[in-house]
């Protein structure tokens, strides 16, 4: 299945549980949908202390989101505790917001229970708009079979790489965040695109409009 923007444009909604998770699972569609200068972006980061907040609103200015990230302030690893209010602030952000062409959100059987518990209840608020699961490369080896892929032109991985590294200085520190970790899923993904590069998602429902 082929998708291309609308030329009146594509509405975007990109939720995470944390403030680099949507950069790092989709930053590279988030940068083509930018640049086809067609595409109104809004994100949603669940948590987040003020320095890494900071961080995540350089990185929606970095990745062409049209506005800074809406912050809902709930503690980190703690998310399934709190499922009332991660369910309450996913109704807040679809009220506030246009019915979207495209929901990005994480996988629902991520291994991190932040990720999980975000990925499962966002089926429950949006019904209708296009849902794609992005993932997360991390220590658990959790990688699925991706159902769709978004070809990413080298520049544009160039690009994603450059700015991960850029606005998020709290996790230079960390064993795994270097470029080759980033560039080698893209590269992986894309072979199975048949591409060079490419973001991988999971759909579990795609609706086909024949007219």
């Amino acid at each position: 299945m082929l998708f291309r923007t609308p030329a009146d444009g594509v509405t975007v909604l990109a939720l995470g549980a944390h403030p680099d998770d949507i950069e790092i699972g989709c930053g590279g569609t988030l940068l083509t949908l930018a640049g086809t200068g067609r595409a109104k972006i809004a994100t949603l980061v669940l948590t987040g202390t003020d320095d890494r907040e900071a961080e995540a609103r350089a990185a929606a200015q970095a990745f062409g989101v049209g506005s800074g990230p809406t912050f809902v302030g709930l503690p980190d690893a703690r998310l399934p505790a709190h499922w009332s209010a991660v369910k309450d602030a996913l109704h807040a952000f679809r009220e506030a917001h246009p019915v979207p062409d495209l929901v990005l959100a994480p996988r629902p059987d991520d291994a991190h229970q932040d990720h999980a518990l975000l990925g499962r209840l966002v089926t429950t608020v949006w019904r209708g708009p296009t849902i794609l699961h992005y993932e997360i490369p991390k220590w658990d080896g959790d990688l699925a079979r991706p159902t769709v892929y978004v070809p990413l032109d080298p520049a544009v991985v160039d690009r994603k790489i450059t700015l991960l590294d850029r606005v998020f200085p709290s996790q230079r520190t960390r064993d795994w965040w270097d470029d080759e970790f980033f560039r080698s899923i893209l590269r992986l993904r894309g072979a199975e695109a048949r591409t060079r590069y490419a973001e991988g998602f999971v759909a579990d429902k795609i609706e086909l409009e024949i007219v």
